[in-house]
């Protein structure tokens, strides 16, 4: 069976790991460029979705105890996927700038090293990242023991075909 075949209103599970399992991100990557391709999406899609998926993954495994779960669900307009791991806690959501991601502040300019370190730091532009690759359509869901970070695709042609 196909993922295209598996893949319905209720989510299909693609992926499960936790703590211990060696490069969780990769694996995902790979498994989601997999269900992508067999569902008829294109280079950049799978791409965007790829690199967003890796962020959700890297911080479920960074952030929230596992295990974890990646799934996929189709509704009539797009590829939802979806990140679960066992903290119910919705991170914070850093405010979104209304200019390009990553332009130098005029104040932060010349301020030598650290402010140099600031602005290139590793940490903290994830879900900006994934903001741009989703165009924004993306969000946390909380329940009692669990949180799930999700974003969406626009359903591919042959997925808009076969769906009623």
């Amino acid at each position: 069976m196909t993922v295209y075949d598996a893949l319905g209103a209720t989510p299909c599970v693609l992926l499960r790991w936790t703590n211990c399992t060696p490069d969780a991100p990769a694996q995902a990557r790979a498994t989601l460029r997999c269900a992508l391709d067999q569902l008829g999406f294109d280079g950049e899609v799978i791409s965007d979705a790829v690199l967003a998926v890796s962020e959700f993954v890297t911080n479920a495994t960074t952030h929230a105890v596992g295990p974890y779960e990646m799934r996929l669900r189709r509704t009539a307009a797009e590829i939802i996927c979806e990140v679960e791991d066992h903290d119910p806690c919705i991170p914070e959501v850093p405010a979104f700038p209304a200019v390009a991601p990553y332009a130098p502040a005029e104040e932060n300019r010349g301020g030598g090293l650290e402010a140099l370190c600031a602005l290139l730091s590793e940490r903290g532009r994830g879900l900006h990242i994934v903001h741009e690759l989703t165009n924004g359509v993306w969000g946390f869901r909380g329940r009692k023991r669990t949180k799930t970070a999700w974003f969406a695709v626009p359903a591919g042609p042959r997925d808009r075909l076969r769906v009623s």
